[in-house]
């Protein structure tokens, strides 16, 4: 018998990144898409709740606030321009309460949704121990 003979490996399953994110965008697992990803703002859980997947293998880093920066700015940056074009009534204190309140806030919503689609697509793409790490069953979690 060769060595192509005796080793034979299963190839392991395709899992679509897309729809990974998407679950991963509204904070819910990618694997089993009913439990939380955040036990907090931003602390990622170390295993799901519901199937047991275990999670703490992503490696987000500065992805998310870099996206967060990336977007936030953009959307911010293009309303104050057509806030001060379109609207030449406003005083200075207004957009002094108004833009960094909108930056704060638009900020604060995306940085959780953009760390869970991240993490979503290291799942998605067997990325940073996520390879190495066999299917859970519905209960494995459960049992004691």
């Amino acid at each position: 018998m060769t060595f192509a003979q005796t080793a034979h490996v299963e190839p392991t399953p395709v899992r679509a990144w897309w729809p990974a994110m998407k679950l991963g965008f509204h904070g819910i697992c990618p694997a089993c898409g009913e439990g939380k990803i955040f036990r907090a703002f931003l602390k990622v859980n170390d295993c799901c709740p519901c199937c047991g997947e275990e999670l703490h293998h992503h490696r987000a880093d500065d992805a998310p606030p870099y996206f967060t920066i990336l977007v936030v700015a953009h959307i911010v940056g293009a309303a104050m321009l057509f806030v001060e074009q379109h609207n030449d009534t406003l005083d200075i204190w207004i957009h002094i309460l108004l833009w960094p309140s909108v930056t704060l806030a638009l900020t604060f919503w995306l940085l959780p949704k953009f760390k869970g689609a991240l993490v979503a697509y290291q799942w998605a793409l067997r990325m940073h121990g996520f390879e190495t790490v066999p299917p859970k069953t519905a209960h494995a979690a459960r049992a004691p």
